[in-house]
């Protein structure tokens, strides 16, 4: 084997890891790696090129002097597993060295790598770089620094650059949508969205993804019904941030249609799809169809047997989680962090406090991993469900993270019902330092006073809450009809049908009090 050989079957013929190592072997039997400076560039490419991320880093470290090319492939390989500071110092050895200049593949990965860290002060350097070298005219370019200023949070920065940008294509402007989304919020990007001359699958879905990010599922979902009325074929991304509108809002109906849209296109057997799907059923109440999901995903991995154990969990069926979680060990699957938070809930639902201290314990002795928030709220859930609310304090106050405001709240809702008033006193303060906006924790806070006669405090929280502007939100819900999804708000005035609403509503109220006189005189009202 010679080097043009080597060359062309690394171009032509490398299209597995095992041809891959085959040429590799061929090549160190013949000198050529790590001897030949273009062999040792193009065959890391490879190993990169193919995912193989350890063998490819191993590979550019016995490279003399990579070329330009490389030194992009291992900070592209860096960005694809999220490692973005490795990607920055990447960069900055390619300048420090002065043996390359940077050209705009190079410039647009350390953008991303900048961005992904949240790191403006860097991608301000960069785009002093960019001006000094004449690189932003490439439209490539320009994309990458709306996106680094969106993701660094200077949307300014990112109008500023789009504004001056002379050739826009579809990704400058997904790049501006999602700028919108990010920064200013998902009613402005949708009027950001109406103007776009050029809308793709991937914006669509960046908006319908950004509404349910948003809390507002009923929008997502027509959006969806527009894109697909328009002409778009949705990508399984799409099909996942629908099928998440649809668990939110509990829409069976809907999600089965979805289910079978996403089956003619043929995108339901992704795995991501079927993880949504599963989701979407469980939350919807059909626990059997999630699990019927569940049994045709042909190679299962963590998050696809955490997905079930969550549904089970859900649905109130501690018993049948744990079980599930224990046929994932016996498959060999090993649990993550993310499967553990499904677990320590399961033990919750079903009373199981001895196993779920056990499995807490497991966690960081036989897996190595470290309890977050999720993992101790879990625990504090667990703790005082059972009625182990000084166990539960003494937990918080034992963290090795600062407990969030999901933990007090955890605790609060145990001591209301387990009636220890000291504790959700404590808890309520707790809560409101953090969240000081939160209606239902004064309310609360009021009741506990006011049932004890603790009339001073109860006073002091109605002030705090005039003093704090803070009003109880009306209470929302959502019902489906038909196919269709129906928003009602307390004393809502706004629905097509309120006035046949109320007219039941009056009907149903004469026949209660109806029947409640007829209790009374028949001496059964007690």
């Amino acid at each position: 084997m010679n080097r043009s050989i080597c060359h062309h079957l690394l171009a032509h013929c490398c299209k597995s890891i095992r041809e891959l190592e085959q040429i590799h072997a061929g090549a160190l039997v013949h000198g050529l790696h790590p001897g030949n400076q273009s062999v040792s560039c193009k065959m890391f490419r490879s190993y990169a090129d193919l995912g193989r991320a350890a063998d490819a880093r191993r590979l550019f470290g016995e490279i003399p002097e990579p070329d330009l090319v490389s030194l992009t492939s291992l900070m592209s390989l860096h960005l694809q597993l999220n490692q973005h500071r490795e990607a920055m110092w990447l960069f900055s050895r390619v300048v420090a060295s002065g043996v390359h200049r940077p050209d705009g593949f190079a410039v647009v990965g350390a953008l991303s790598a900048s961005g992904g860290v949240g790191d403006l002060r860097a991608g301000e350097a960069l785009h002093g770089m960019i001006f000094r070298c004449g690189l932003g005219s490439e439209p490539v370019v320009g994309n990458a620094l709306v996106d680094m200023y969106s993701r660094c949070g200077r949307f300014e920065g990112a109008v500023a650059v789009f504004e001056e940008m002379a050739v826009k294509d579809h990704v400058t402007w997904g790049s501006m949508l999602h700028g919108y989304i990010k920064c200013v919020g998902v009613d402005s990007a949708l009027s950001f969205f109406d103007q776009m001359p050029m809308k793709s699958v991937v914006s669509w879905t960046a908006l319908i993804t950004g509404h349910v990010q948003a809390k507002n599922p009923i929008r997502a979902l027509e959006l969806f019904g527009r894109m697909v009325l328009e002409g778009h074929r949705p990508t399984h991304f799409t099909i996942v941030g629908v099928l998440s509108a649809c668990a939110d809002i509990g829409a069976l109906d809907l999600g089965r249609v979805i289910h079978g849209y996403g089956s003619k296109f043929n995108v339901s057997t992704n795995i991501i799809v079927s993880n949504a799907l599963m989701d979407m059923y469980a939350k919807s109440g059909s626990i059997e169809m999630a699990f019927a999901v569940f049994e045709e995903v042909p190679l299962k991995d963590a998050f696809t047997w955490t997905t079930m154990i969550s549904s089970f969990t859900v649905q109130g069926d501690g018993s049948k989680a744990l079980e599930l979680f224990g046929d994932m060990l016996r498959s060999g699957i090993v649990p993550n962090s993310v499967t553990f938070v499904s677990v320590l809930s399961a033990c919750s639902h079903a009373g199981l406090i001895q196993q779920g201290k056990e499995l807490f314990d497991k966690m960081r002795g036989t897996y190595n991993i470290n309890p977050q928030l999720e993992h101790y709220g879990c625990m504090v859930d667990l703790l005082g469900r059972g009625g182990l609310l000084e166990e539960a304090e003494a937990l918080i106050y034992d963290m090795d993270v600062e407990p969030d405001v999901v933990i007090w709240r955890s605790l609060l809702s145990a001591c209301l019902v387990h009636g220890n008033d000291r504790l959700a006193e404590i808890a309520g303060k707790e809560i409101i330092k953090r969240e000081p906006g939160d209606d239902g924790v004064y309310v609360l806070l009021w009741n506990i006073y006011a049932s004890s006669d603790k009339r001073k405090e109860a006073l002091d929280m109605r002030n705090q809450m005039l003093m704090r502007k803070v009003f109880k939100k009306p209470g929302c819900s959502w019902i489906e009809v038909d196919g269709g999804v129906h928003e009602f708000l307390v004393e809502d005035k706004t629905h097509a049908a309120r006035r046949e609403i109320y007219e039941t509503l009056n009907e149903i109220n004469r026949h209660l009090k109806m029947d409640l006189r007829v209790f009374a005189d028949g001496e059964l009202l007690f």
